[in-house]
């Protein structure tokens, strides 16, 4: 785009992963137990709470997830896999169970069903495996065999977020061929760069996030619209602010908390630029009532947005779709799997 918008947009985009986006971490019988089943409750909670204020929302989906039994997960699985350094990683030796009843936490087809179901609710893509794509060991020939069983298994995709937020550029030209218009990148601060696991877990990078969650000194977070689209065609949405969960530890900083992102809202708004909010359904799955308390906070203050500056609700797609087209077109985002945008 050549100009920005004359409109400000809201992004929500969330990591819909269970148990494969933490399972060299966490165990489903540990403390996090609770966090991955209360997805079951919070995900109809969000897209009630979507559909009541109008929001357009991208659920980037592990691929896994739409499996209806073993034996399809298995049928759909890449025969080139990554070879991680770190065996770890690997998810394909993850014990599991034969379905959705039996194993709630690497199965999610009624949940899958149930988003499609909602108006303004775009499918994407989080990889088929939670594919770790600057991880030592994986390769370009695996990447994209791991994207054409994503693919494979819900076909119609446009828009990815990379597993860990490891944007690796070498594989946008894979990207563009299979038809993904867009992914989201990173904060352009130090804090929030693309990194390998090794290094996401240094102190103070952690300690430095946890602060702009409170205080903006890594700034508003807004995003050009003509910063959108990259020279080779596809768009970075980058992220905004992750929403974190409620903590009672924290209680005392919720008001900083809100105000934090209430006026990174408000500044997109007033400014025509867009802010991005991201984070995953398990974030939520405890202290639920807390958490949808905050998440209706922030959608109260785009409704005033919305009335007073004409902000608008837009998925990644069709965020990209306007910045490729370079007007201010919104397109719709349909409610079933054979319709997606």
């Amino acid at each position: 785009m050549k100009k920005d918008s004359d409109y400000g947009a809201l992004v929500i985009s969330l990591d819909f992963e269970l148990h494969w986006g933490m399972r060299e971490k966490r165990t489903t019988t540990g403390n996090y137990r609770q966090n991955l089943l209360g997805v079951r409750e919070v995900i109809p909670k969000m897209l009630s709470i979507f559909e009541e204020f109008g929001i357009s929302a991208t659920w980037a989906t592990v691929g896994f997830l739409f499996a209806n039994s073993k034996q399809e997960l298995e049928s759909f699985s890449p025969t080139v896999k990554p070879l991680y350094d770190d065996a770890k990683l690997f998810p394909y030796r993850e014990e599991i169970g034969q379905d959705e009843k039996a194993d709630p936490f690497h199965y999610a087809p009624s949940l899958i069903k149930a988003i499609q179901r909602t108006p303004r609710q775009e499918i994407a893509t989080h990889t088929f495996s939670h594919y770790y794509c600057l991880e030592p060991g994986q390769t370009k020939a695996s990447f994209e065999a791991d994207l054409k069983s994503a693919i494979a298994i819900d076909d119609g995709l446009k828009s990815i977020v990379f597993p860990r937020n490891q944007h690796n550029p070498d594989y946008e030209d894979i990207l563009l061929e299979a038809g993904i218009i867009c992914y989201r990148g990173n904060q352009p601060t130090w804090m929030y760069r693309p990194s390998f696991e090794r290094e996401n877990s240094k102190t103070l990078r952690r300690a430095a996030r946890l602060i702009d969650t409170y205080l903006p000194i890594a700034g508003s977070h807004t995003i050009k619209w003509e910063n959108i689209r990259q020279h080779n065609g596809i768009c970075n949405v980058p992220a905004s602010i992750f929403l974190r969960s409620y903590s009672p530890r924290l209680k005392g900083l919720e008001k900083l908390r809100l105000r934090r992102i209430t006026q990174s809202i408000k500044k997109a708004a007033i400014s025509h630029k867009i802010v991005h909010l991201w984070w995953h359904p398990h974030n939520f799955g405890v202290f639920i009532d807390e958490n949808m308390a905050v998440l209706r906070a922030i959608l109260n203050e785009f409704k005033h947005c919305q009335q007073n500056y004409g902000m608008r609700s837009m998925s990644m797609a069709e965020v990209a779709l306007t910045a490729q087209k370079g007007k201010n077109t919104v397109f719709g985002t349909p409610k079933t799997k054979n319709e997606k945008i």
